[in-house]
C-alpha cells in the first residue's frame, strides 16, 4: 500500500448537489487564464455545514467551497468572509490552503462559492483509513502536535493580517455563553432540568477574559490535513468559516468538547466525533495542562470551558 492510498479522496457528486460545469469553467478560466483541460468536479463526504467539492483541470486540483442548496442562514455560510481569513492569514500562518477565486454573482453557482488551492494529505474521519496502523506512539505525536498547533494558531499575529475587524473580543466570553443559553432556549422542545442546571453555572461562573487572538472555533481532528508520510505533522487546518476574533480558552474549551477519551463511559465513546479514544491520544486534562504549559496561559478553571464546550 502506498501513502496515496492513505489520502482523503472524493467521490461522485450527490444527486440535487451538482454544479454547473459550463459555468464554472468559463468563471475558473477568466480568473485563472493559465487553467488547462476540462473540468472533473467530484464531491468529498458529506460535512456539518458547507459543501465542498474537488476541481480537476489537467493536472491541476482545487477544491470549491459553497453553502447547502437551499440555505438561507447567510451568516452561517458566508463565504466572503471565509475567503478573506484565508487570504489575510496566508503569508503569516503556513498551515491554510492558498486561495485562489471567490465569485458573489449567485448567476454562475446559484450562490457565493471560493476557490482554494488541494492540499493532500490525510484526513482522520470516525474511522482511520484502511491501511493507516495508528499505533499508540503515532496517535501520541498526534496529539501533542494538535495542542501545538492550536497554540501556534492563536499566536497568529491577527492585526498585522488585517483582521482586526473580525470579530468583537471585549466581552467574548458572557457574549458566547449568554447566545448559546438564547439558542438552546429558542430551540427547545421539552423542559430538561439539567441543561438549565448547566446554564445557570455557566452564567455564574463566568471566568474573566483570557486574552484576544484569532480562534478556529472548529478545531478537531477532521479538520485537519496529515502529512501521509508522517501522519504525526499538521500541513494544514480547513474549515475557517466559524473563526474570529476572541478568547483562545473559550477555542480550547470547543475543542475539548469534541474530545472523548478512551476511558469515558460507553455512550460517550459511542458519540465520539473522531478518533480522540485510541491509545496514544493525551486526554482532556493533559491537553490542558499541554496547552497551558506551551501557551503561558493560567486555566483556573478547566471545567468551565469544557463545559462551555458540550453545552
Amino acid at each position: 500500500m502506498t501513502s496515496g492510498d492513505l489520502l482523503d479522496h472524493p467521490q461522485a457528486v450527490r444527486s440535487g448537489e451538482e454544479l454547473d460545469a459550463q459555468k464554472l469553467e468559463a468563471f475558473l478560466k477568466a480568473r485563472l487564464p493559465s487553467l488547462g483541460g476540462p473540468l472533473v468536479i467530484e464531491q468529498f463526504g458529506q460535512g456539518y455545514s458547507n459543501l465542498t467539492y474537488l476541481i480537476r483541470a489537467g493536472a491541476r486540483e482545487m477544491v470549491l467551497r459553497r453553502p447547502p442548496f437551499g440555505a438561507k442562514i447567510k451568516t452561517a455560510h458566508d463565504m466572503g468572509r471565509e475567503y478573506r481569513i484565508l487570504s489575510h492569514i496566508n503569508g503569516i500562518y503556513p498551515k491554510v490552503p492558498r486561495p485562489l477565486a471567490y465569485c458573489e454573482d449567485e448567476s454562475v453557482l446559484g450562490a457565493p462559492f471560493y476557490i482554494m488551492e488541494r492540499v493532500s494529505g490525510i484526513i482522520l474521519r470516525t474511522t482511520p483509513p484502511p491501511g493507516l496502523d495508528l499505533q499508540p506512539p503515532l496517535m501520541r505525536r498526534l496529539a501533542e502536535s494538535f495542542i501545538e498547533n492550536l497554540v501556534e494558531l492563536h499566536a497568529v499575529d491577527y492585526a498585522r493580517a488585517g483582521l482586526g475587524d473580525l470579530g468583537k473580543p471585549d466581552g467574548y466570553v458572557t457574549r458566547q455563553v449568554e447566545g448559546w443559553l438564547k439558542r438552546y432556549q429558542n430551540a427547545r422542545t421539552d423542559e430538561i432540568a439539567e441543561m438549565d442546571r448547566v446554564g445557570a453555572w455557566l452564567m455564574d461562573h463566568k471566568p474573566g477574559e483570557s486574552g484576544a487572538c484569532l480562534i478556529h472555533n472548529d478545531y478537531k481532528y477532521d479538520n485537519l490535513v496529515l502529512d501521509p508520510a508522517e501522519p504525526s505533522r499538521i500541513t494544514a487546518v480547513l474549515d475557517w468559516e466559524m473563526a474570529t476574533i476572541g478568547d483562545p480558552l473559550m477555542d480550547l474549551g470547543s475543542t475539548l468538547g469534541y474530545w472523548v477519551d478512551g476511558d469515558d463511559p460507553e455512550q460517550w465513546r459511542q458519540q465520539s466525533f473522531g478518533l480522540t479514544t485510541l491509545p496514544g491520544n493525551l486526554n482532556r486534562e493533559q491537553l490542558f495542562e499541554r496547552y497551558s504549559g506551551l501557551s503561558g496561559r493560567q486555566i483556573s478553571n478547566p471545567v468551565f470551558y469544557y463545559a462551555y464546550g458540550l453545552f
